[in-house]
């Protein structure tokens, strides 16, 4: 059967998060014609769909600089101005603030999901930038180490979309995988990755009633309460913390604490059984809450997410590949085209509530430099894969795979993306000087001395 052609795109960039969104304005505002493809129903992927309505990584601990600029500070500001996010602001003398009650979550801008969702859609309007919702890329159609196009699938069948450059930014390395690129994926040892989550929100918290006994017991996670209620056989689950942030408006709160083992993000099967396990383990979360966690006894719940949080699957063995030794011999990139503040976060496949990278005592730059080269795979010439599939040794993926650093890449890839569509380079030979001067020009963030 003969596929239908939906049309021809100086850029088709797969998947409509952080990345993606970020990749489509900074390829529009270059001058190129952009499509997105996206498999749910609106923008900002796990910020909105998924509910992980913080995006984190991209301003320091204090909330006195900003790490990452460009279209992620654009659009934060553009948004608290629109009332919905907040850019929370150095408090003196708070011990725990209710943006995470936790340092390394301060500095994040919370934010209302559906709200959000409505103001992507304007950016795209505004930039020019072609949509497609409710369409999944399910195959790509090579030349040499080319793709040439993409095969989608929605409710009208296969279809085909032909572009002179790709930016896999689903988040699974997809695309990549589809054309050959060679990929890994989990422990090196067993292949297991790091839990899933499924997020909540929860509204009418009495938050002073929160902030007051967390500040009186020092306890912002409730671990010795998860101790006790554990001895009781009330807390079943397999990890140790409560996790709660409150987003745009006070009372209510994003509840980050469930922690899914073995789920799969790149096997359906797998993320089936991981949206319906994370459903009853936040109802029954709800009521540990409503009972014994204060400020949550009349606690409403809001929403549970769509879309299962992943945070990690494929990545990519790219031209470059970031180490952990980089790190310790503080290793210069001259590529750099962003930064992240996040930290090593990515919880122990089978103990959830273990850091790894807390008992190896390496320690992590304040800001983490991201090269270009990790987002550009082999041997495809035409593709680049920005998020959280890029090419690092896995320990280092807890910093780059939260959405801000996330964002911080996509731009670049859209600029880049102009080298390959005008000049007919690869995204490999694209001149990382000029990339780095024209996101200067636009604001973003690549040199450790204009962090401020």
């Amino acid at each position: 059967m003969k596929s239908k052609s939906i049309g021809k795109y100086d850029v088709a960039i797969c998947g409509g998060g952080p990345a993606g969104c970020a990749a489509a304005l900074s390829a529009s505002r270059s001058g190129l014609r952009v499509i997105i493809i996206e498999n749910m129903g609106q923008l900002g992927g796990m910020a909105t769909s998924g509910l992980v309505s913080h995006w984190l990584g991209g301003r320091s601990f204090d909330c006195r600089k900003w790490v990452v600029g460009g279209i992620f500070k654009e659009m934060s500001e553009e948004a608290e101005s629109a009332g919905i996010a907040i850019i929370p602001k150095p408090r003196k003398g708070e011990k725990y603030q209710p943006h995470g009650w936790h340092m390394g979550l301060k500095h994040g801008i919370p934010f209302d999901p559906f709200m959000m969702a409505a103001y992507l859609d304007r950016k795209m309007i505004d930039a020019g930038v072609d949509v497609l919702f409710f369409a999944r890329a399910v195959g790509v159609v090579t030349e040499g180490n080319k793709i040439k196009k993409l095969l989608i699938a929605d409710k009208r069948g296969i279809e085909t979309l032909e572009a002179k450059a790709f930016v896999d930014a689903t988040g699974d390395a997809d695309i990549a995988f589809f054309s050959g690129c060679k990929t890994v994926k989990g422990r090196e040892e067993d292949g297991l990755m790091t839990p899933a989550t499924l997020m909540m929100h929860v509204d009418n918290v009495d938050q002073d009633v929160l902030s007051e006994y967390i500040h009186k017991k020092d306890a912002p996670r409730f671990r010795e309460e998860i101790k006790e209620l554990r001895k009781k056989g009330i807390w079943k689950f397999p990890y140790e913390i409560f996790i709660s942030v409150q987003l745009d408006e006070k009372g209510v709160m994003m509840i980050n604490t469930s922690r899914l083992c073995d789920i799969d993000g790149t096997d359906p099967v797998s993320i089936s059984e991981g949206m319906v396990r994370g459903r009853r383990e936040s109802l029954h979360l709800l009521k540990i809450m409503r009972k014994h966690f204060p400020g949550f006894a009349n606690a409403r719940l809001k929403a549970i997410a769509p879309l299962i949080g992943i945070r990690e699957t494929r990545r990519i063995v790219g031209i470059e590949k970031m180490t952990i030794n980089d790190i310790i011999s503080s290793h210069a990139y001259p590529s750099t085209i962003g930064f992240t503040s996040y930290g090593w976060d990515l919880p122990d496949p089978k103990k959830p509530s273990h850091q790894p990278m807390d008992s190896k005592k390496v320690v992590k730059p304040q800001f983490l430099p991201i090269p270009y080269g990790i987002m550009v795979p082999k041997p495809v010439t035409n593709l680049i894969c920005p998020g959280r599939a890029v090419s690092v040794e896995r320990d280092l993926l807890g910093p780059l795979r939260v959405m801000t650093p996330c964002m911080a890449m996509g731009e670049a890839a859209g600029i880049a993306a102009l080298q390959v569509v005008k000049h007919e380079k690869s995204f490999r030979n694209v001149d990382t000087n000029w990339l780095r001067r024209d996101l200067r020009k636009r604001k973003a963030i690549v040199d450790i001395g204009d962090i401020a």
